[in-house]
Order: structure tokens, then sequence, then C-alpha cells
């Protein structure tokens, strides 16, 4: 159903379930296939050839290009066609033949999307994935069950994530990266399998930290990773830099939450 007042085009050639609520100023291109229960924000453009199952939420300024598949079935054995939810944010650019799956009764049932994500051709979001805030999929990334991504991570094109890891804020992998534990915040890796590379300073540069911040998280990668230390002993020293920086917050409850371990 439309909403009140609604400047939505839909092209004929589309196929909408009537229980689909679409908003106002919405774009569906012809041959898009959208279920019942799917929602559609205000002013999102869903391109031709689309396919949007539900339980599926969509948020407001959306562009999703043609040939994508949103909300479909978890590809995993132990679904049994449970009600279970996608749900993508405000903002978010998903380009062609991308495919996000919704979550699982394993999981919380939820696969989110937040807002403002670039999310490139070919990517791949499976089941139960947790994907925060301006972060950017390059082309052909995937990410397998369960994985959790902070806000700014960057994954390079053809990047694999093994189940269950997560990526923290302001991380960075190369392209081509084979991922099969954690990657703390702030931290650049490469490689197959990945190895930590240094910290992601360009990024964090783009992204307003100052000179003087930077220099301390580069002392603090170095005693995560330069200087022989357990995690644990990692952890303590960090705890002795937080009045000096703050920001290094966020990479000690990284290393404190961790249940996979860090790439090395």
């Amino acid at each position: 159903m439309r909403g009140e007042g609604c400047q939505t085009v839909i092209d004929a050639r589309a196929i909408i379930d009537p229980k689909a609520r679409i908003g106002n100023n919405v774009s569906v291109g012809p041959y898009a296939v959208i279920g019942a229960d799917v929602e559609i924000g205000d002013d999102t453009v869903v391109g031709p050839h689309t396919v949007i199952r539900g339980p599926t939420r969509i948020g407001k300024q959306n562009k999703i290009f043609q040939f994508t598949s949103l909300g479909d079935a978890p590809q995993d054995k132990k679904y049994h066609g449970e009600p279970t939810v996608l749900e993508i944010g405000d903002r978010n650019s998903i380009r062609e033949f991308c495919t996000i799956n919704r979550g699982t009764t394993q999981d919380v049932g939820v696969t989110r999307i937040g807002n403002d994500n670039w999310i490139m051709a070919y990517v791949h979001i499976a089941h139960d994935c947790q994907v925060g805030n301006h972060c950017t999929f390059a082309n052909a990334s995937s990410l397998a069950g369960h994985v959790s991504v902070g806000d700014y991570a960057i994954l390079g094109g053809f990047t694999l994530v093994h189940q269950f890891c997560t990526l923290g804020a302001h991380s960075f992998t190369a392209m081509g990266s084979v991922i099969a534990k954690d990657v703390p915040t702030y931290v650049m890796v490469s490689g197959n399998p990945a190895h930590a590379h240094g910290l992601n300073s360009e990024g964090l540069k783009r992204r307003g930290f100052s000179a003087q911040v930077l220099q301390h998280l580069r002392r603090a990668y170095k005693v995560i990773y330069r200087a022989g230390n357990t995690i644990d002993q990692a952890q303590e020293q960090l705890k002795t830099m937080l009045d000096e920086c703050p920001e290094i917050a966020p990479i000690l409850n990284f290393l404190q939450q961790s249940i996979r371990g860090i790439v090395r």
C-alpha cells in the first residue's frame, strides 16, 4: 500500500504484493518484485529487476540498483522458514547483483544494515550480520553469517570474512583479504590469511583525527603488535594510556570483547 499524499512512481511492469508498504516519493523500476511484509521508506529508489522479499524493512533515501536481491531466505541449512527479518537503514547505496539475506533463529533473527553505507556490485551479506554506518564494501566483498562490522570500516574488493568474525570501527581490509579472526578497531589488514599491516592512518586523517591522536594510536598499535605482549598484557598497558588519549578506549573495548581472537 502507498503512503498518504504519495508521489510514488511504480512502473506498470513491476510486481508488488498488495500487503507491501511503500512510502512517499518512491521509485520502483520495471520487473522489480516486492513481496508481502516489505516496508520501503520515503524517497527510496528501487531499480529494475530487483527482488525484495519479506519480512524486510528499508528506510529512507536508499538507492537500490538493478538485479539486487534483498531479504530472501538465509543460506543456512538450519533455516526452516521462520519469519526472520532484514533491516536496512537510510541513505544506503546498494549496487548491482548484491545479495543481503534475512537472519536466523540461531542468532538474533535479524540482519541489520545501518545508515550511509556504500555497498558496491556483487557484495554478499549473509544471515545475521550486523553492519554499522558509513561503511564501504568494494566489489565482490562477502560476509559469511553472524559477522559484525563497525562504523566507517572499509572492505577492499574480494575481501572474504569468515562467520562470527568482527571488524572494528575504522578498520580497513586490502583487496583479496581472507579474514578468519577479528580485525581490531583502527587496524589495516591484508593477505590470505590476513595479517595486520599497521594503523588505518589515512582513513583516520580523512575523518578528522588529529596528528596528536594518531601518534597515540600508533603507540597503542605497537603495544598490541610490536612489543611482544600477550593480549592481556596489551590491555593492561592500554588502560594506562586512556587519560592521555580517550580514543584508545574503542580498541581496548574491542580486545576485551573479542571471542575469535584478533588478526596478528
